[in-house]
């Protein structure tokens, strides 16, 4: 079975909903659909949260962030930076962590490698979609962090799958662009219970042009995605596709250039995208 073959194949059973995910995932998704529950109250997802490792320590790292924590007071424990975050932050949280776990049981060490950059960009691309949100526009950041976080869960996906098809993401990405990004995203996208609204802007950054000012938060994320200082593997970099990061920060966005609003807001990016890494 050729690699092209094996992409349709995927789709196609990913479109039927026939979607192969670790172990891991699975208790993760448990995790999000408790926490989902209208009866869930913050005392029951505190304990919840602090039954799962990686979930607590990304919790308190975000509330402990510069995006967060406005008054200047670090937090200590779980229970407390529940309090400070309320369900949709923790919501977040938690499918972050379904995301990343999908490349966490890869074996071949060249995917690994790639599955921690696709990590490590959508880190950025989504710490930055918060902060150029609430600055630019009148949209929600918190969506627009959603957004970055799982904007490639489809690629995190067909890494989880190449131990059982190796060479899959070898080579040129056009049939990643065609098959992966969006018949595969959709469908993850769907079992994962993302929001209309974001999967909406995550199609209109398949198709989408840059604007500036930005107006939507699909316009939000193709900047950040632009901006980000660790490319997609799964996708030409910012200097092959001709729209170079260096050159779009001197671009003005009524009186202040993007270089001085991303200067200003440095220290809220770097500790949200330093907080998602953990």
């Amino acid at each position: 079975m050729d690699r092209l073959e094996i992409f349709r194949n995927i789709a196609s059973q990913a479109g039927r909903g026939e979607l192969v995910f670790p172990a891991n995932v699975s208790a993760s998704m448990k995790l999000q659909q408790a926490l989902s529950d209208p009866d869930c109250h913050l005392e029951l997802a505190a304990k919840l949260v602090m039954a799962e490792p990686l979930v607590s320590a990304r919790t308190v790292a975000i509330a402990n962030s510069a995006a967060y924590n406005r008054s200047g007071g670090d937090i200590n424990n779980v229970r407390a930076a529940v309090m400070r975050l309320g369900f949709r932050t923790l919501n977040t949280i938690t499918t972050s962590v379904i995301v990343r776990q999908l490349g966490r049981t890869i074996g071949n060490p060249a995917m690994r490698i790639k599955s921690a950059q696709l990590w490590e960009h959508c880190a950025h691309v989504a710490a930055t979609a918060y902060v150029l949100t609430a600055k630019l526009t009148n949209g929600d950041p918190e969506t627009a962090m959603f957004a970055g976080i799982v904007h490639e869960v489809g690629g995190f996906y067909l890494l989880s799958r190449t131990d059982e098809f190796p060479g899959l993401l070898e080579g040129s990405t056009e049939d990643w662009a065609e098959y992966g990004e969006k018949m595969i995203g959709r469908a993850v996208l769907k079992k994962l219970g993302v929001p209309q609204p974001v999967v909406d802007a995550i199609e209109s950054l398949w198709h989408g042009v840059r604007v500036l000012p930005p107006q939507t938060i699909g316009d939000v994320l193709l900047l950040a995605k632009e901006l980000s200082p660790v490319p997609s593997p799964l996708q030409r970099t910012v200097a092959e596709a001709g729209i170079g990061g260096e050159n779009l920060v001197d671009d003005y966005i009524g009186d202040q250039s993007l270089r001085g609003l991303l200067d200003d807001s440095e220290e809220q990016i770097r500790t949200l995208t330093e907080a998602l890494l953990v």
